[in-house]
C-alpha cells in the first residue's frame, strides 16, 4: 500500500511540474507576441513591477522604460522567433534561455538580429511574471 501511495505522489508531482513548465512556456510565448504587438496592458500583465530588462548593448530598463520603448515604437519588431529554448523551473522561479531571432524596424529599414537571451520569471500571485531579462551578443 505504501508503494502505491508513493507512486501516486511521484506521478502527481511530475504532472504538476510538467504543467508548471507548460504554464511558463505559454507566458514566454505571450511575451514574444507582445514584443511584436505591444500594448501597455499586455506588457504590464507579463512583467513584474520590479523588472530589470537588459539589452545586448548594455542598456538597462525598468518596467516603465521597457513598456514605453515598445509602445512608443522606439523598439519595434516586425517579427520574432525564439530558437533553442530551454526552461528550468525551481519552485517559484523559472529561467528561460533562448536565441532571439528577429527583424527590427529601424526607420525605413528592417535589420535582422540574432542574440542570446536569459529570462528570469517569478511566480507572483499564481502567475508567471518576467522579473529580469539579459540579452547578450553571440560569438
Amino acid at each position: 500500500m505504501k508503494s502505491i501511495v508513493t507512486l501516486a505522489f511521484i506521478i502527481c508531482s511530475f504532472c504538476s511540474f510538467a504543467q508548471t513548465e507548460k504554464d511558463l512556456e505559454n507566458q514566454v510565448e505571450k511575451l514574444r507576441l507582445a514584443l511584436i504587438d505591444p500594448t501597455e496592458s499586455n506588457l504590464k500583465e507579463l512583467s513584474s513591477a520590479s523588472l530589470t530588462y537588459g539589452h545586448s548593448s548594455g542598456t538597462l530598463e525598468n518596467q516603465d522604460q521597457f513598456i514605453e520603448a515598445l509602445v512608443s515604437g522606439k523598439s519595434d519588431f516586425a517579427s520574432i522567433s525564439f530558437e533553442n529554448q530551454e526552461i528550468l523551473v525551481e519552485k517559484n522561479i523559472g529561467i528561460v534561455r533562448h536565441y532571439l531571432v528577429a527583424d527590427v524596424v529601424e526607420g525605413d529599414k528592417i535589420n535582422p538580429i540574432k542574440i542570446g537571451v536569459m529570462l528570469v520569471w517569478q511566480k507572483e500571485k499564481g502567475s508567471w511574471k518576467l522579473l529580469a531579462r539579459q540579452a547578450y551578443k553571440l560569438p
